[in-house]
């Protein structure tokens, strides 16, 4: 097979467009936008067309899909900040409208409420998945009263972008303000401190989208669609205040 690859930047007439220009020339879809839906889908693909949906929100049981675990994913790490103590957890959110962002928000305050934390509108800051934004956040969260005493960013990239904010305002991680992150990038591990992230298998999820999708070319007729969550993992590194180290690639549940 030949794979082609579009780049819709998230609109959704380039959406359209894209598929489209693909009816008739190709033998299955892999989709993965946070704006795509079941209408789009249907008015510009043949009927029974097999396309795999990847952490893409659309009602019904229509398409193949393959979701991360965000809320989950989420709430074990808040979970975790909690166990070290931690009641004013401050989280980083991601880019506005996005699932994956959406989702590990709710996780996050599902953890605060479990946990009993001291949860506040003033906690959840601003992001937009980039260093940048990560960097910018620290500055909001240091000005905060009392101040947090941990930070979830909502994925590593803020992470990282955090750390250094914190390194700037002489502040010690963990000792004086725990850390953590999101999809467990390979520089994560590399850090220093090393990072406390969610391991998401990124590489799992594409492999796993293309299986499915050369397995409903081949299956036709009985086909059955899935709509399937992959978990997530807990890397347990320094920069939340664990005790110990863990190696590179080593994960706890």
């Amino acid at each position: 097979y030949h794979l082609l690859v579009s780049s819709s930047h998230n609109n959704r007439e380039e959406i359209a467009a894209a598929l489209k220009m693909m009816r008739g020339r190709v033998d299955g879809l892999v989709v993965m936008s946070p704006h795509i839906d079941a209408n789009t889908l249907n008015a510009n693909l043949p009927q029974n067309h097999p396309v795999v949906l990847l952490n893409c929100r659309v009602e019904g049981d229509s398409f193949d899909s393959l979701n991360i675990d965000n809320i989950r994913g989420a709430r074990d790490l808040v979970a975790h900040l909690m166990s070290h103590g931690h009641r004013r957890i401050a989280i980083i959110k991601g880019t506005e409208h996005n699932i994956d962002a959406e989702e590990r928000l709710s996780g996050y305050r599902e953890a605060m409420r479990q946990g009993n934390g001291e949860w506040s509108e003033e906690l959840e800051i601003e992001g937009e998945f980039t260093e940048a934004s990560g960097y910018d956040a620290v500055k909001k969260i240091m000005r905060l009263s009392p101040r947090p005493t941990a930070i979830f960013a909502s994925n590593d990239s803020m992470a990282i972008g955090a750390l250094s904010a914190l390194r700037e305002a002489d502040l010690q991680v963990p000792r004086e303000m725990a850390l953590a992150g999101f999809d467990d990038v390979p520089v994560a591990a590399y850090l220093a401190p090393s990072l406390t992230s969610v391991h998401v298998g990124i590489h799992n999820l594409g492999a796993r989208a293309i299986e499915r999708v050369l397995f409903a070319l081949e299956h036709q007729e009985g086909y059955l669609k899935q709509q399937q969550v992959l978990p997530t993992t807990l890397c347990i590194r320094e920069s939340c205040g664990c005790q110990f180290i863990r190696k590179a690639g080593e994960k706890q549940s």
